[in-house]
């Protein structure tokens, strides 16, 4: 099936993929633009209220969202996402990403044409002190002097050099060594490639694509007598996205 950008959206009451399931987890493909869960009664929708509509024998009433989500991604992000179905599990997979033990992987489309193979990205970041710009990331080359600035190191690695369309785009694995709010988005947007259809980033100037094309593609964490090990399918295709056209064979 070819799909245009248009038809190839999903929306926000797209039924809940599931990719893993076990009495202690389940891991789902989020759909892009949708957030984890909300106090704003006006989010009829988020990972939260489908979780309940999908699984009402699991729901926690004892917990503000229902439901224990052991990391997050970002309101534009698809891709794989883990809830933890009780207490103990939820405590042992938070350990798992509090030491770092935990993979991800995720699947980029990014403004130019990357010309390196890989490129490591170590630079710390901090929030933007900037009023109206709170809710943004910083890289630190030079930050304000009381500034507590925290670590960051991003891995990339460029898979297709492409068009986008009609631009050029390369598609790209990024794999974060830690976890900082935003830190894909802002670290690609310092080496000058920036994710497709990054509103953010792009100072509101990105807004023809139908979403951000960044994606949680491989999700690995090492639970003792359960091996969390899933992949959510990747949507940057052509088969999915016409407009995505790439250059070259994968790397």
């Amino acid at each position: 099936m070819n799909l245009d950008a248009a038809t190839a959206q999903a929306p926000p009451t797209a039924e809940l993929k599931i990719i893993y399931q076990s009495q202690n987890f389940i891991v789902v493909d989020k759909n892009f633009d949708v957030k984890i869960n909300s106090d704003d009664e006006s989010d009829r929708v988020t990972v939260a209220t489908q979780l309940v509509e999908r699984f009402p024998d699991n729901v926690d009433d004892t917990i503000h969202h229902k439901f224990r989500f052991v990391h997050r991604l970002d309101y534009s992000t698809s891709g794989a996402l883990c809830i933890a179905l009780n207490k103990k599990a939820s405590a042992v997979a938070g350990d798992k990403f509090k030491n770092r033990e935990v993979i991800k992987e995720y699947l980029a489309l990014v403004r130019g044409h990357v010309s390196e193979v890989s490129i490591t990205i170590d630079k710390p970041v901090y929030p933007n002190p900037e009023e109206g710009l709170t809710h943004m990331m910083c890289v630190a080359d030079d930050p304000p002097v009381d500034m507590k600035t925290k670590s960051a190191t991003t891995e990339l690695e460029v898979l297709q050099l492409g068009m986008y369309d009609g631009e050029p785009a390369t598609k790209v694995k990024l794999c974060p060594k830690t976890g900082r709010r935003h830190q894909l988005r802002v670290h690609c947007q310092y080496i000058g490639y920036p994710i497709v259809g990054d509103y953010t980033y792009s100072f509101r100037q990105d807004v023809k694509p139908y979403r951000m094309m960044l994606h949680s593609f491989k999700l690995t964490i090492p639970i003792p007598n359960e091996l969390i090990d899933v992949i959510a399918t990747d949507p940057f295709t052509t088969e999915l996205d016409s407009k995505w056209q790439p250059l070259v064979a994968s790397r």
